[in-house]
């Protein structure tokens, strides 16, 4: 929702919960976006701490919240990016596609978890 726009931001949701509903007629669309946020849903990420005058990347464990929200914020940028169609649909494709395991959602999870892996020698500068 930007500035304020809560009717535009009801009328995407479910014309977004529409589209799902008919694409899978025996399904709940409830059930099926949180599976989709779910499988985007990063469980480390990587935060820049700053030791004696060098920036490391430190892999450390997102809480549930944050962990919540960054999926819901790829989902709802990834299906923004989609241009030349209506966001309801946009929106309904991101969550299909994650929902199934794939899709930019997903593509960016991995590259925050590789970017974790990667830079797991400097694991012992959390704190």
């Amino acid at each position: 929702m930007k500035s304020g726009k809560k009717s535009t931001a009801q009328r995407i949701v479910y014309g977004t919960f529409e589209q799902i509903a008919e694409k899978n007629p025996n399904s709940n669309p409830l059930e099926i976006l949180q599976r989709a946020v779910d499988n985007a849903k990063p469980r480390l990420e990587v935060k820049p701490r700053r030791v004696g005058g060098a920036t490391y990347q430190v892999p450390v464990e997102a809480s549930s919240d944050r962990q919540l929200a960054l999926a819901l914020r790829w989902l709802v940028d990834f299906a923004d990016a989609r241009k030349g169609i209506a966001m309801k649909e946009a929106l309904a494709a991101e969550i299909m596609d994650a929902f199934q395991g794939q899709g930019n959602a997903i593509r960016k999870r991995d590259e925050v978890h590789k970017m974790a892996q990667a830079n797991k020698a400097f694991a012992h500068f959390r704190w």
